[in-house]
Parts: structure tokens; sequence; C-alpha cells
């Protein structure tokens, strides 16, 4: 049993109670000792770290995500960059879901760059759908600095009818789950890295083979993610439709500096929209909502020209 033991932490990696999970699948007809005997083996072998308590800080963030079925949100984030063994630094891009906790992605992108990240989510996309919503955090590809955060990932999104829910600025904790994959993710493929990219992704690709189909997740009462995820019903669409505003709207064109014509004005509003259509919805006297598909960006006054962007309904 012992030498079961053993064999399965060098294997994986996990703490006692997923050990004892595994070990319960392969050989249902052993009787297993108990989730502490299995520590106290580990221990004994010098393979467990005793973790530092850390205190808890109050603070303030964004509502805790609660889903009740696959692909009604997405979370997604760009790991911490390192460098392979050839000095090549890797951008590890991770998109998973949040109800089943599946690893949808883990893909080493050289770059942050959108023409890198859109690629790999739209090959996601054709696979299995589309969700309601990914939660990332505001900075790129994700997000911008200007109104709404728009950038052409962003804006992508938005026509495909997919909500943008970001966490606060410097909130990582915002996106939890995601976070504690990441650190699974570093402790298996990352320590030591692999020689290169290619050989970094192979080691990405066998840590979503068992991090979805094998390891047992306790947020899922020791299922793996594979058994509570499924493909998304809304498919991805061969052509993007444009908007359809209401008849009360007044229509603008973002010109290819991203401005939009206000009276005899042209007012600013963001290259990321460049080209596109945005409806303009009268609210007052001289005031409208800044509306782009079904999405809410903002309000500008005609009379002081002014734009200004809106709290983001949660």
């Amino acid at each position: 049993m012992v030498e079961l033991v053993l064999e399965a932490k060098l294997k994986y990696r996990w703490g006692a109670r997923k050990l004892r999970r595994v070990l319960e699948r392969n050989y249902p007809r052993l009787e297993l000792p108990a989730r502490s005997t299995i520590f106290d083996i580990l221990e004994r072998h010098g393979l467990v770290r005793k973790k530092r308590r850390r205190r808890k800080w109050n603070h303030p963030g964004a509502v805790p995500l609660r889903t009740t079925a696959p692909n009604q949100v997405w979370t997604a984030d760009l790991k911490g960059q390192f460098p392979t063994r050839n000095a090549v630094y890797c951008y590890p891009l991770t998109i998973a879901d949040h109800f089943s906790r599946y690893l949808l992605r883990c893909h080493a992108l050289p770059s942050v760059r959108t023409e890198g990240t859109k690629p790999v989510f739209e090959r996601l996309f054709r696979e299995v759908g589309l969700p309601d919503a990914i939660r990332t955090d505001n900075g790129p590809p994700f997000a911008s600095t200007g109104i709404f955060g728009l950038c052409e990932l962003a804006v992508w999104w938005l026509k495909l009818g997919i909500n943008l829910d970001r966490i606060e600025p410097s909130s990582p904790q915002q996106n939890g789950a995601h976070e504690r994959m990441h650190r699974t993710l570093k402790q298996e493929t990352t320590r030591p890295p692999a020689a290169n990219q290619r050989a970094q992704q192979r080691l990405f690709n066998q840590f979503c083979q068992r991090y979805n189909e094998e390891r047992p997740h306790e947020a899922l009462q020791d299922e793996t993610p594979a058994s509570r995820w499924r493909p998304s019903s809304r498919c991805y669409p061969k052509r993007i439709e444009p908007p359809h505003y209401p008849g009360h709207f007044e229509l603008r064109r973002v010109s290819t500096a991203g401005t939009f014509r206000v009276q005899s004005k042209q007012l600013f509003l963001s290259h990321a929209l460049d080209g596109e259509t945005i409806g303009l919805e009268p609210i007052d006297d001289g005031l409208w909502n800044i509306v782009f598909y079904e999405t809410l960006l903002g309000r500008v006054d005609e009379k002081t020209c002014r734009i200004t962007g809106v709290e983001r309904r949660r």
C-alpha cells in the first residue's frame, strides 16, 4: 500500500485527498487507508510541503460567480510569462469553464498580442460553441484603458453575443478558481520548464488531460471536470449579423479615426470600433445612451460634447 501511495504521488504530485480518490478508482477491491494515513505516509517520506498560513484580508470586488450549468461563464487569463530552457519567453493562455472547472485550453503563446490570442479563441468557439460570458482581468489583450475597456478582442466577443465580465483592477482573487488552477499548472509544467515552446506545449496538453479526466476536484465533490462539462448549444456563426437597433435610435458609423458625429462635431469613442455601427438612444434633452449591439457603452451629452462611461450592472 505504501508503494502504491508513493507511486501515485510521484506520478501526480497531488495531496492525500486526491491521491486516495485516484487509488479508489484504480483499485476498487483494495481496502484503502484513511486520508490522514496517506498524509502520514507522504510526510514520512518527505513528500509533503507545509504551507504558511496566510492572513485573510477584506477587500471590495466583483460579485462571486454563481454558475448552474456549463458554458454560462468561461474564465480566461494569461498566466505569468516564463522562459523555456532556450531562453525564449512563453505566455500561457488559459481558458476554463467556471461551472465544471473544465480546462478548455492551455496554449503557449510567444506574446500577449491579439493576433496570437484571437485564433485560439476562434478555434475553440468552432469546436465547442460559445459561452454566455467571459470573465477576464483588465489587461491586454482582453481590455484597454478606453471606454468600457474596448479592444479588438472585446468588440469581437460583443458581436458574437458574449457578455464581458471583468474583475476589478488588481483583484485576481475575483477570478479565484482560475488562479488556483494556475498554481497547479505552474507546479506541474514549469518546474522545470521544457526545452522550447513546442515541448512546453506538449506538457500543457498532458496537464489538460490529467486535470480534466483524472484529477479529482474538491469543488465538484471529488469528481473530475470532464464528468461535469459538455459543449455549448450556441454554435459559432458562419456570419456575424449586423446590429439591429430599435426604430427610435439614431445610427452612427464609427470612422477609421474612432470618431462619430454628434451635431456638427466628431467625438472620439474608440479605435476598436472603427467601421462599426453604434446606436444613440435619446434619454433626456441632449443626452444619449451609446449602445453597441446589446451593450450600453456610455453616454454622450451633445451640449458639452462629453462622453462618460456607465457602471456595469452585475
